[in-house]
């Protein structure tokens, strides 16, 4: 099991991302980069999970990708999904703990 396993996956994401995210810190060739280096961590943890386990998964602030056990044989199942992040909530967070003390 490789990147290129899941490609289909990863173009799609490749897609969506160049189409509705506004900005998330990433250029689209950064994108890309991003989602084969999680895809590598997630395929690890998967391969190398304890035998009770069904996911392996990898994040960064911006994507989670999962790769979970297919009970029907065939290759696992792959989601990539999008974080929902705001680099203002810490500042937001901050702003507030300031104002209780």
């Amino acid at each position: 099991m490789t990147v290129e396993t899941f490609k289909p996956e990863i173009e799609k994401a490749l897609r969506v991302y160049e189409k509705f995210i506004v900005c998330i810190n990433k250029t689209s060739d950064e994108f890309l980069v991003s989602v084969e280096r999680l895809m590598k961590k997630a395929i690890d943890a998967y391969l190398n999970r304890a035998p009770d386990l069904r996911h392996g998964i990898a994040l960064d602030n911006h994507i989670t990708i999962i790769i979970s056990q297919n009970d029907s044989g065939e290759r696992p199942l792959c989601g990539i999904y999008f974080n929902l992040f705001s680099p203002y909530a810490e500042k937001v967070h901050l702003k507030k703990k300031n104002h209780q003390n």
